[in-house]
């Protein structure tokens, strides 16, 4: 299993948003036979009373909803990213809740939920849409950099754990553009190559999750749309992260799927190591 069974980490923070995460979380840590760790970091020191009985209300919903989950609750002073952050070091997965409120604003990330996303030590899951588990696939966007490795091993986890399809998305955005410089044969070549890649990294995780059943897309579209197509309805949408992006500038991809996908986003980095 690519999760140890360690903790589960969900920041919370009274929202509506923060409620379905501590949701989105609790069933996961319950699947993964993981713990559940509630933490609620706030600024100021005179609303301390106020967030301890917070989380622990949070808590005793989680409990009310898996009773057999261990859910540890804690309130701490701090900087909310910073601490989830810090505290992602030692989980198996760190979940937050999006911030968009409204029509207008439904696409926006807050601060702390890109931050949590692209600097977490482990992968983090960013709740989007209504937090309920949607009916479709976990889906994953594929490229043949090495961000896809470690995304790719946790979208096959994920899907065998949840009895899941994988829909694998291979956005080729250059065959849009490859006609105005290249002959159709030179162009086939270099599409043939690109699929022959992709079909060898999903060869090496489907020999080790062979109950998984794979569909692969290919498309011209850019990856964030194709991404979020796709993840219509979906369980999950993972995608690689690149260390080399600085935390103020992650991957295009990456932050385009947090900003716009319709369902949960996982964000596995290329730092993750791999449990066989």
């Amino acid at each position: 299993m690519f999760l140890p069974a360690r903790t589960v980490l969900a920041g919370v923070d009274g929202s509506e948003q923060s409620k379905r995460c501590a949701a989105w979380a609790t069933a996961e840590a319950a699947l993964l036979g993981a713990s559940l760790h509630l933490v609620f970091a706030y600024a100021a020191a005179h609303r301390r009373e106020w967030a301890d009985e917070l989380v622990r209300g949070v808590a005793g919903q989680c409990r009310a909803a898996e009773p057999e989950l261990h859910v540890r609750a804690q309130a701490v002073p701090g900087d909310p990213a910073e601490d989830l952050v810090a505290r992602s070091a030692d989980a198996a997965l760190v979940v937050v809740g999006s911030r968009g409120r409204g029509a207008i604003r439904d696409a926006l990330l807050g601060s702390v939920s890109t931050a949590v996303a692209t600097k977490a030590d482990c992968p983090a899951v960013v709740v989007r849409g209504t937090g309920e588990p949607g009916p479709g696939p976990v889906v994953v966007g594929l490229d043949l950099s090495p961000a896809s490795r470690p995304a790719l091993h946790f979208a096959f986890d994920c899907a065998e754990r949840h009895g899941r399809e994988l829909v694998a998305v291979q956005a080729l955005p250059d065959a849009y553009f490859l006609p105005a410089i290249l002959d159709d044969a030179e162009r086939r070549r270099h599409q043939e190559d690109a699929e022959e890649r992709v079909s060898g990294q999903l060869a090496v995780w489907r020999e080790h999750y062979p109950d998984v059943v794979v569909r692969r897309i290919a498309t011209d579209q850019h990856p964030v749309e194709a991404l979020c197509e796709q993840a219509r309805g979906a369980r999950l949408l993972v995608v690689g992260h690149r260390s080399r992006s600085t935390p103020t500038r992650p991957g295009s991809v990456a932050l385009g799927a947090l900003h716009h996908s319709p369902c949960p986003v996982a964000v596995v980095g290329d730092q993750v190591g791999l449990d066989w």
